[in-house]
């Protein structure tokens, strides 16, 4: 993959952030990370599990010495397209993490363009708070999460929220803007 084809996918991934998380206001404190550039993108193509977890501790590391850096997403454009085996490699994630001393430092969310929540059907228009253009893993400090949730009135609130906004903007209208982040062209 060329340096070209990997700007164009991160410019598609901030522009998924800019217009469903942080315009959804899915996650309450995409925003401010946004704006202060503090959000790492790095793509990895045509990876395995092998190679996508090696990544994956690379970025933990990246995050252990950048405290610039306050969350990593760990793009996987032609990987993981499977739903099924994209959930086996952020339980992997989640393995690498405590196998190597992680947990409790960082924690990983899971975004994947076929994301269904458990106990929920494909149609749902609430699976769209983590569907995105493609695969990712995304990695966040344990700490500023805690911070920010300890600051944010009602965040208990915000999972129903969502779920009644997707609900409320319909189908159609959540795989619009899920669609118009991946016809962006930087």
């Amino acid at each position: 993959m060329n340096d070209r084809h990997r700007e164009q996918i991160i410019a598609q991934t901030k522009k998924w952030i800019t217009d469903v998380v942080v315009g959804c206001n899915f996650c309450p404190f995409a925003a401010k990370e946004l704006k202060r550039g503090s959000i790492h993108y790095q793509v990895l193509a045509d990876a395995g599990t092998a190679t996508t977890l090696e990544t994956a501790l690379m970025m933990l590391r990246l995050l252990d010495d950048s405290s610039d850096i306050e969350t990593a997403f760990l793009i996987l454009p032609n990987s993981f397209r499977l739903f099924d085996v994209y959930l086996s490699l952020v339980e992997r994630a989640e393995q690498l993490l405590r196998q190597e001393n992680y947990e409790g430092i960082y924690q990983v969310a899971s975004f994947h363009p076929q994301y269904v929540f458990a106990g929920s059907i494909n149609n749902d228009p609430s699976n769209y708070t983590n569907r995105s253009p493609y695969a990712m893993l995304h990695f966040l400090r344990e700490d500023s999460v805690s911070k920010a949730v300890d600051n944010y009135p009602g965040i208990n609130e915000v999972p129903e929220r969502n779920i009644a906004f997707t609900r409320e903007k319909g189908l159609r209208y959540m795989q619009q803007l899920l669609m118009n982040s991946l016809l962006f062209q930087k």
